[in-house]
């Protein structure tokens, strides 16, 4: 049960038996009002520092998103869609996640990227799965599927779970096999809904049992509107892993949640003789932390803004 995900020189594994899979969450202008202008002006210079800060910091996989706010999406967001990925691919070469709820937006970031990226994302409404799915066949590449549908999002995981299962079953129509489907179990924020935890924890388990799909979840909406998000965070995805969960959508930036998961994958036995923790704690020992490693990506982004300025 691995889904793989490739760009020209690498290959991840996402799977129960593999290391747990970071996909770096930040290039995305929802609710990143400068980033989103800057996209909008053609200055991406911000989309090249988080790129890099995000590879440095431990990602494996990079989501691209363009969903800027605009009149006409349809046109905007494929532009601004295939402007990111060329942008990203030129100066890192790992996978990347084409994340898009616009058609023509996946389907030009598709086309440029490189390699076996990630569709994100399908739900079970009708028009998404007649939209998205064919898509999904022809360029036979992974999709994140999230567990609502035309009734919204259930608290019941039962509800979502069958939702899932749904739409595994109509994507196998389209020829689209099991391990090449990540459901998303969706993550509620547990300071509203008291058991989103213990619910995503076995839906997990479910999906991995029933359906032989690999899961993933955007970590941080378990923590929404609780205090000390990191820590929350940090411990939601560590038992994930535990529960089997084999890759998320988050920010590796954050030393919290990118330190559990090194020591949930030891623990897990998914990290062959430690060595990813080992190396992580001689960093940590070093100084060597996200902060610097963040400094370390904008001079980065500034010297390559520079190089194609001049070039």
């Amino acid at each position: 049960m691995q889904t793989v995900v490739k760009s020209p020189t690498q290959t991840v594994l996402i799977g129960p038996d593999q290391p747990f899979v970071i996909i770096g969450e930040r290039i995305n202008p929802t609710g990143r009002k400068k980033l989103a202008a800057e996209m909008q002006a053609g200055d991406f210079s911000r989309v090249i520092q988080d790129a890099l800060a995000q590879v440095r910091a431990g990602a494996h996989i990079l989501d691209i998103n363009a969903g800027v706010p605009s009149a006409e999406p349809q046109k905007l967001e494929p532009q601004l869609m295939v402007r990111a990925v060329e942008e990203v691919q030129a100066i890192t070469d790992i996978p990347l996640c084409i994340d898009s709820s616009v058609v023509p937006a996946l389907i030009a970031g598709l086309k440029a990227a490189k390699g076996r990226p990630i569709v994100n994302s399908v739900t079970g409404e009708e028009d998404r799965l007649e939209s998205i799915l064919p898509v999904v066949a022809e360029y036979n590449v992974p999709v994140i599927a999230i567990s609502n549908d035309e009734s919204g999002i259930s608290y019941d995981p039962k509800v979502r779970f069958a939702v899932a299962k749904r739409i595994v079953e109509r994507a196998a129509t389209y020829g689209i096999k099991p391990e090449d489907i990540l459901i998303d179990p969706l993550a509620m924020p547990v300071g509203a809904v008291n058991t989103a935890g213990k619910d995503l924890f076995m839906m997990v388990r479910m999906v991995r049992e029933e359906l032989g799909c690999n899961t993933v979840c955007g970590a941080s909406n378990i923590s929404f509107g609780m205090p000390n998000r990191g820590l929350l965070n940090a411990t939601f995805v560590a038992m994930a892993i535990a529960a089997g969960m084999t890759c998320a959508i988050t920010n590796p930036i954050e030393s919290e949640i990118r330190n559990a998961i090194y020591a949930a994958d030891v623990l897990m036995g998914h990290d062959e003789s430690a060595m990813r923790y080992l190396s992580a704690m001689r960093q940590l020992e070093r100084g060597d932390d996200s902060s610097a490693e963040d400094r370390r990506a904008q001079r980065e982004a500034r010297r390559s803004a520079r190089r194609t300025e001049r070039g």
